[in-house]
């Protein structure tokens, strides 16, 4: 039973408190994966250290560049440590406009959540970005000697690591949207070119213009898609057959 309606001031304090708590589950984490930063900005630096050639080595133009990529780094991680925390404060917040039965998913969603989020950065961090590091030093020569940015490399690569992480959870968002009858298999299915086109147009946008760096992206949106229609089958609202009672 959906529980009653609570005034829009309610809200506002209930979205507040829920706010609070994540950011503080989120600066808890930051105090902790700061305390490793050296470590975690050297465990994100190996996919271009494998494929950096002799004499090259990474630079920082300004005096506060470092301080501000060691803190980019610690946020990006504690976002990912703390994603538990957030997802469940998300849960709770929308948790009141729902029926008991519905209830009952708030564990599923967050651990497939964190997991498909963390999956995602672990599947770009191993398969894409070795591709792509590759792709943009094999540019270097005799008189081309790559000397990237701390910035615009960790740049790059957190905003690649955050949008993998985000894409994989598209199995995820399609299990409960199709529980809530929002979407079906059906129409799913009959926007499948409109999806190819889309993820096509995406891995373009996001990747080096490189063939085999965007299929690294588009062949697992892709297969993402597949397995969300297959979802939105298995779990989705049942359709009623003509006729029946």
């Amino acid at each position: 039973m959906i529980e009653e309606k609570k005034p829009f001031i309610a809200h506002l304090k209930e979205l507040r408190d829920r706010l609070v708590v994540s950011l503080a589950g989120l600066g808890v984490a930051f105090i902790i994966t700061y305390s490793f930063k050296e470590r975690i900005f050297h465990f994100l630096m190996q996919p271009f250290i494998q494929v950096m050639p002799p004499k090259s080595s990474f630079i920082f133009t300004s005096i506060t560049e470092a301080f501000i990529t060691y803190f980019k780094v610690s946020i990006v991680a504690a976002l990912f440590l703390a994603a538990p925390v957030i997802l469940y404060e998300v849960w709770m917040f929308v948790a009141p406009g729902l029926y008991e039965k519905e209830k009952k998913y708030i564990a599923p969603f967050i651990i497939f959540g964190s997991f498909f989020f963390i999956g995602g950065a672990l599947f770009c961090y191993y398969v894409t970005m070795p591709v792509v590091y590759h792709f943009f030093v094999s540019f270097a020569g005799d008189m081309i000697i790559p000397m990237p940015s701390l910035k615009e490399y960790m740049n790059l690569t957190l905003k690649m690591l955050i949008i993998f992480g985000l894409i994989f959870q598209m199995p995820l968002v399609a299990f409960y949207l199709a529980k809530a009858g929002i979407i079906n298999y059906r129409g799913l299915a009959s926007k499948r070119r409109y999806a190819i086109l889309g993820i096509a147009v995406l891995s373009a946008i996001i990747t080096p213009p490189e063939v085999s760096s965007q299929l690294l992206m588009a062949v697992p949106m892709y297969g993402l898609f597949e397995l969300s229609v297959v979802i939105a089958r298995v779990f989705g609202k049942k359709e009623k057959v003509d006729g029946a009672a």
